[in-house]
């Protein structure tokens, strides 16, 4: 094994679940292709609620891919962590057999910051309506955020660093951060990311509370980010996986190293406060570009965190032009998330696949339903821009004030 100082974490599988497509190929099609799939919400139970549209994953069967011991104990974000799991590790020809031997070579780090919202409301319900006879024993568990976590390396028997990453949305960014930086210490594998599903109408009702919510009921306007017309961001659920692994290790496997996590930083700067989102976020883009050793010229392409507040949009422009000087106002930006609706916590993991898939296809993939904007931002909208892209950063925001930055390079 090559000392620590010398590991460097790349990626080597992608494993996604999402409004616009259930694998990794459907997913980028949508994307580069500007779809947009946003909708009015058609759960049961939802009609009477106040928010309308939102980002929602079409015929996701769990259990054409998850054993029924499984599924009973868990929730559907757990479900949908499961299946970009497995695709993750396939995409990166990790099969049972290659941790079996060293199970405590491989660990799993999520971030998730709704929970298992319909599994919990289905077991309340039996509670008030039939009695505490009738609750499940799961309920204590498959509702928590770490479930995901727990039940993926349960499931496929890692014994290795296993953790949940609590930072608000920002936390999608900081998990595959955690497993970098859990890679150069000496772990092999980790899989990485984050999966919601926050459309069950209790889930619901407690988003409610955000302000930044859009209260418009028209799909195509309901969310867009940088724009005279923005009014607050759209939910989704789904979500990615990332296998991260050693770079040398990978290459003795004969896997192609789909991209580098090259730097990270986070800040924090308080719910609400997005005024000052412009100092935290800039802070933590320069530590990004610091600990990834890239000068500001070096970023290609910005996958920004959009989210569709005036005044976040602002701060969000002004961070880049503080952190990246001039580059800042000619560097490639986009927000594909407008197609599919911002996914919490796998908001920034689901950029971050399409981020790798946007390196590998030289193609930066636009900024659905939006066709200008109104900040010195140069937005990729309409089509998909062919370039270059070497370099691409990742930029996401928690609604209780978490900022993070992600660099992540093309091969190594």
């Amino acid at each position: 094994m090559s000392a620590p100082s010398e590991r460097r974490a790349v990626v080597t599988g992608i494993g996604v679940i999402a409004p616009n497509g259930t694998s990794t190929e459907t997913f980028w099609k949508a994307t580069q292709e500007g779809v947009s799939v946003l909708d009015h919400i058609t759960r049961e139970g939802c009609a009477h609620l106040p928010l309308k549209v939102a980002g929602q994953v079409p015929s996701f069967d769990p259990a054409a891919v998850i054993e029924e011991r499984f599924l009973v104990q868990t929730d559907r974000f757990t479900h949908f962590a499961m299946a970009a799991a497995d695709a993750a590790l396939e995409d990166a020809r990790l099969g049972r057999a290659d941790t079996e031997d060293a199970p405590f070579s491989a660990g799993v780090v999520t971030a998730a910051g709704s929970g298992g919202g319909e599994f919990g409301q289905r077991e309340l319900q039996k509670l008030w309506s039939k009695g505490s006879r009738y609750v499940g024993p799961w309920q204590s568990i498959a509702w928590f955020y770490a479930a995901s976590t727990g039940q993926i390396s349960i499931r496929r028997g890692f014994k290795g660093p296993c953790s949940v990453v609590a930072a608000d949305e920002a936390g999608g960014l900081d998990a595959l951060a955690h497993a970098a930086r859990a890679v150069t210490r000496g772990t092999e594998v980790l899989v990485a990311g984050s999966t919601e599903a926050p459309l069950a109408p209790y889930s619901m009702v407690c988003q409610l509370g955000y302000g930044e919510l859009s209260p418009v009921t028209d799909p195509q306007r309901a969310y867009r980010p940088f724009t005279e017309d923005a009014s607050g961001f759209v939910p989704a659920e789904g979500g990615a996986m990332l296998v991260v692994e050693d770079e040398r290790a990978a290459r003795e496997r004969g896997v192609p190293v789909r991209a580098t996590v090259a730097g990270h930083a986070a800040t924090f700067t308080g719910a609400g406060r997005w005024e000052l989102s412009r100092q935290g976020l800039a802070e933590a883009i320069r530590g990004a570009l610091d600990r990834a050793g890239c000068a500001a010229e070096d970023v290609d392409v910005v996958f920004a965190d959009a989210l569709g507040v005036p005044e976040a949009d602002r701060a969000e422009a002004l961070a880049l032009a503080d952190a990246l000087g001039a580059h800042g106002r000619r560097v490639p930006v986009t927000a594909s998330k407008t197609g599919i609706g911002r996914a919490y916590c796998a908001a920034p993991v689901l950029d971050a696949a399409a981020a790798v898939l946007a390196m590998e296809h030289g193609l930066i993939p636009p900024t659905p339903n939006v066709a200008d904007n109104c900040h010195d931002l140069d937005l990729v909208t309409g089509r998909a821009r062919p370039a270059q892209v070497r370099t691409a950063l990742v930029l996401s925001r928690g609604l209780m004030g978490s900022n993070s930055a992600l660099v992540l390079r093309h091969g190594v």
